[in-house]
């Protein structure tokens, strides 16, 4: 017999990754000397991308009920957002704005891939969703 995951743990879940993952996301960002990882190799472009791609698709899960493009400008305005916090001369970090280009095309991008894979979402009011 197989036991199947109730779809409230499953969005806990992933309500919890979504939080962890930004935390971790917006700590490195702005941490005066974020320590080396292994996947700097790739170079700083790839780590917007690949941070901003995950964190659209951990949304999904978790903001189900919220359009998806909704997500896509939250996300997207959260780029910006960390952008301008690297400009603070104490951090000793560089604004870039190809960095919130990179972030805003990854998340464009799995919102789209999303949206292929599972199709569009159903219309369900939201009275939330319009703030």
């Amino acid at each position: 017999m197989t036991r199947t995951i109730p779809s409230s743990t499953l969005h806990l879940a992933a309500a919890l990754l979504f939080w962890l993952a930004l935390a971790f996301a917006v700590t490195m960002a702005v941490l005066p000397h974020p320590p080396q990882l292994p996947i700097d190799r790739f170079g700083d472009k790839f780590e917007h991308m690949l941070a901003f791609a995950t964190l659209t698709l951990l949304a999904e899960f978790t903001f189900a009920q919220t359009p998806r493009l909704r997500v896509a400008e939250r996300l997207s305005f959260l780029g910006a957002l960390i952008e301008v916090f690297q400009s603070v001369p104490a951090l000793h970090r560089d604004c870039d704005i190809r960095d919130w280009v990179a972030d805003t095309l990854a998340i464009l991008a799995m919102t789209a891939l999303l949206a292929i894979v599972r199709g569009p979402r159903k219309a369900v009011f939201n009275p939330r969703a319009l703030d």
